[in-house]
């Protein structure tokens, strides 16, 4: 055989001993952003998934009482953060429904969400992010200022003479810029609603989520977040996951 000839084979025969490519993974995000997901469920249940995903933050939900979904409680809290990431919480309730948006359930979901977060061992001066889940439109405008007047004054009269929780929204592009250049809201999480109004003009985000992660096997979506965004960890973490 010349040589060519067996060069061929050699490279061949490499080829066949190789290792298969490994999947595909996610692109890690840019330098300076931190890596996130948001779910429904208590995050112990996928605990072995969550420890190997090398996240920075888990997003959860603080709820309605009547809410079938569970909420973030101190004992979730605590094994995320002594598991090396940090927690963004929000409060969903009704949120998809324009008409739910005034003043007086604006103030009752701060009273809720600040009493749901203190059990939980959330601090003082992180953020607690409202949902504004439907594609509002310039009409809508009203009674969703109206309803973080009233979140805002909830969080305040909760808090009391004490250090309270700062203020976040989680909606359309269009929500979030209203909301922060009418100084209702300290953060802004964008949603992954991609037709919804405002979301390719809208670059003054805190968190934006996108799509499913691959790389999960449970229900949830991927974020990205900059800055200081309003995450916390729970002191006393007793257990881990």
């Amino acid at each position: 055989m010349t040589k060519p000839g067996l060069l061929l084979l050699v490279l061949v025969l490499a080829a066949c001993e190789s290792p298969p490519p490994p999947l595909a993974a996610e692109a890690p995000p840019p330098p300076g952003l931190a890596r996130g997901i948001d779910m429904p469920r208590d995050a112990r249940d996928v605990s072995l998934e969550l420890k190997g995903s090398q996240l920075d933050f888990v997003a959860r939900y603080y709820r309605d009482p009547a809410s079938h979904w569970p909420p973030l409680t101190a004992e979730e809290a605590k094994s995320v953060s002594s598991a090396g990431m940090s927690l963004v919480s929000v409060w969903e309730s009704h949120s998809h429904r324009p008409d739910y948006f005034n003043y007086a359930t604006g103030y009752y979901d701060a009273l809720q969400a600040y009493r749901q977060a203190w059990t939980a061992g959330q601090p003082p001066g992180s953020a607690i992010y409202f949902a504004v889940d439907f594609n509002a439109q310039p009409a809508d405008m009203e009674g969703v200022d109206h309803y973080f007047r009233g979140v805002y004054d909830g969080l305040r009269a909760a808090a009391g003479p004490g250090p309270g929780y700062r203020l976040g929204v989680y909606g359309s592009g269009a929500v979030c810029d209203y909301l922060k250049r009418m100084h209702l809201a300290q953060y802004a999480w964008l949603s992954n609603s991609t037709a919804w109004s405002g979301y390719d003009s809208f670059d003054d985000w805190d968190i934006r989520q996108s799509g499913r992660s691959p790389t999960l096997s449970f229900d949830q979506d991927s974020n990205e977040a900059r800055g200081e965004y309003g995450s916390f960890r729970v002191a006393n973490q007793y257990s881990s996951l």
